[in-house]
């Protein structure tokens, strides 16, 4: 990359403001035993968002690596999510104040419901809503949001409880283009984070990306993750290698034309692209 390195911030729209920068690390599979030297790493290559999760396991070695960089807490926007087992009202206090422990600081600027679970708790899933809007409102998180939410989960949100998550992180990438949510949240002022925003490289093969990648001077990840920026999704990739950060950085610098887009727009397969699990299926509690 040539010169400093300026990440875009997209704006909140919730009482709370203040933007969110549109390219973080993921921390997702980062195993506890390499977190910290690989988020460590991710932040002296110009990183400024950091995505993890109580699921994931490595909220300790996150916290270590923020704590040691020496960069200023404020200058830092940091994820983390709740994790299924603890809906309920006295869990979910105690794991996020767990989490703030692990993570040494005393607020996240995002607490995710990581999975709705429709059919655990008695599908009470907009009970536990209410309960971040009361994290956020006690100066615990910064911003309140959802992860793999879909528009039937999120309307019960807006009928039940009368506010909309400020961000909505969902599969989406160009396999799984996931249109139908990404729209609803972006119509009630939501912001969508893309997870697994390369689908782990399965579809780098395809003739059309690679010959547009070429065309462009840059990679087939650079391409995608540019695409995705685009479209004014938040993208947090992941790698346990340095030479693959310093690449994905290298997004911010490609320039999309009209042919490339409608390239990448074409890669849509609809669920058929789908790699995770579908959200209305996901109702297995982990500990």
């Amino acid at each position: 990359m040539t010169g400093k390195i300026i990440i875009p911030q997209i704006q909140f729209s919730d009482p709370k403001g203040g933007t969110i920068p549109q390219l973080g690390f993921g921390t997702y599979k980062v195993a506890p035993d390499s977190a910290q030297q690989i988020v460590e790493a991710a932040l002296e290559l110009g990183y400024r968002h950091i995505d993890t999760a109580q699921m994931y396991r490595n909220e300790a070695e996150v916290g270590t690596a923020l704590a040691v960089s020496g960069i200023p807490r404020s200058e830092i926007f940091l994820t983390t999510k709740l994790d299924n087992p603890f809906h309920a009202e006295a869990d979910a206090r105690r794991s996020l104040e767990e989490s703030l422990e692990k993570l040494r600081t005393d607020y996240v600027d995002l607490f995710l419901i990581h999975w709705p679970m429709p059919d655990t708790y008695d599908g009470k899933y907009p009970d536990c809503w209410r309960l971040l809007l009361d994290f956020r409102d006690a100066g615990l998180v910064r911003h309140v949001g959802v992860s793999n939410f879909q528009v039937s989960h999120l309307q019960r949100l807006l009928d039940e409880v009368g506010e909309f998550p400020a961000v909505n992180q969902i599969e989406t990438h160009p396999w799984f283009a996931n249109n139908k949510v990404r729209e609803f949240t972006r119509a009630h002022g939501g912001i969508i984070e893309a997870w697994s925003p390369l689908a782990r490289g399965r579809f780098f093969d395809d003739p059309g990306l690679q010959r547009e990648a070429k065309r462009l001077g840059c990679t087939p990840a650079q391409l995608v993750l540019r695409w995705a920026i685009d479209r004014g999704d938040v993208v947090f990739p992941k790698s346990n290698h340095r030479e693959r950060m310093q690449e994905n950085l290298g997004a911010l610098e490609v320039q999309l034309d009209a042919e490339a887009s409608a390239v990448l727009d074409n890669l849509d397969r609809g669920e058929a692209g789908r790699t995770g699990s579908h959200p209305d299926k996901v109702n297995w509690l982990r500990k």
